[in-house]
């Protein structure tokens, strides 16, 4: 069972998944496959199923992409909810780590239900247009950089009080 401190992060990744899907019911429910909204200059709504991954990597591989991707997303996740409880006091990495497993598991649900993930959200701007994404996409995304950002963050040099001279430089 896990402790508090990790079910908070565990609450978390459902959130994410929650407002994932809930993003995604809704484009479905009011679009169109190929439907785009203008919303700005920069931003459109665009419905899209991309059966690949980032960037469409794969999109085209014949179907068996499907259950790779669904299958690697499963081991990372099993993977970040055996790692999360040694860093749960992390707030940065945990937090990383939390935006990561809600994206893939949200992504993961629609490869289940449609075998592509759904992706509606499209920025662009002086004719170039950016991929289209998702809520859980983002998600990854944030929690990537935070996870870089942990790794890259300066960390307060650990002392060994216990024996003497430890610490100390020659």
């Amino acid at each position: 069972m896990p402790s508090r401190k990790v079910d908070r992060w565990l609450w978390l990744a459902g959130i994410v998944i929650v407002l994932d899907q809930l993003s995604k019911w809704l484009v479905l429910a009011s679009m169109q496959p190929g439907e785009t909204i203008y919303v700005a200059p920069f931003f459109n709504w665009v419905l899209t199923f991309n059966p690949g991954a980032a960037f469409s990597f794969l999109s085209d591989a014949g179907g068996w992409q499907r259950w790779f991707f669904t299958i690697l997303a499963l081991g990372v996740a099993a993977w970040i909810v055996s790692i999360l409880p040694r860093h749960s006091a992390e707030f940065r990495l945990s937090l990383a780590l939390t935006l990561i497993l809600g994206g893939a598991l949200g992504n993961v649900i629609d490869r289940l239900r449609f075998g592509a993930v759904v992706d509606f959200i499209q920025w662009h701007a002086a004719g170039f247009y950016w991929p289209a994404f998702n809520v859980a996409d983002s998600a990854i995304c944030i929690g990537a950089v935070l996870m870089a950002w942990d790794q890259f963050a300066a960390r307060p040099a650990r002392h060994d009080l216990g024996r003497p001279g430890a610490g100390e430089q020659s």
